[in-house]
């Protein structure tokens, strides 16, 4: 029994802790969105720096509530970690009237038909919202969240991103 022991519990363990595998970020630094002014602005200017990538809509009650905690926490990074925020709308003056009543300080974009695709290029296969990337200045995602972001969350990806 005791030889069955050690292998059963290994198995078990190396299962439990096996990470999920992180999307690439080459899809977001291969698009190009509209900005709120409907300009267009290639990703890939991005690269380089500790991303906090945010996909949202007017109209998704969690993305509305976790844009005043995106916004102190880009306060409190600012410089070492940048926000994006990709709008899944498909016209700009409805977003960018939006971000005014939100106070939304950060880059943002409207994904147009380019958003539920890019989203699932970088690993939301179900296309809810929001969906969050972290990704680190090396162009790796170093986490990932679908749903409501808070505080610790931002808090423990910075310590992530700030790292490498």
């Amino acid at each position: 029994m005791k030889k069955l022991l050690a292998p059963l519990v290994f198995a078990l363990f190396s299962t439990l802790t096996v990470a999920e595998e992180m999307p690439s970020s080459a899809p977001l630094f291969d698009a190009t969105l509209n900005n709120l002014d409907d300009k267009p602005v290639a990703l890939e200017r991005y690269k380089g720096k500790p991303l906090v990538v945010n996909f949202w809509a007017r109209w998704c009650g969690p993305c509305r509530a976790e844009i005043p905690e995106l916004i102190k926490f880009r306060n409190a990074h600012k410089g070492k970690i940048e926000i994006l925020g990709i709008g899944i709308e498909d016209k700009a003056e409805p977003a960018k009237e939006f971000a005014k009543a939100y106070e939304m300080d950060y880059p943002l974009f409207v994904a147009k038909e380019k958003g539920i695709p890019l989203m699932q290029a970088l690993g939301n296969s179900k296309g809810g919202l929001p969906y969050t990337l972290f990704i680190d200045r090396n162009g790796q995602v170093v986490q990932k969240k679908m749903g409501l972001i808070k505080k610790a969350d931002l808090d423990t990806a910075g310590e992530l991103l700030l790292k490498k």
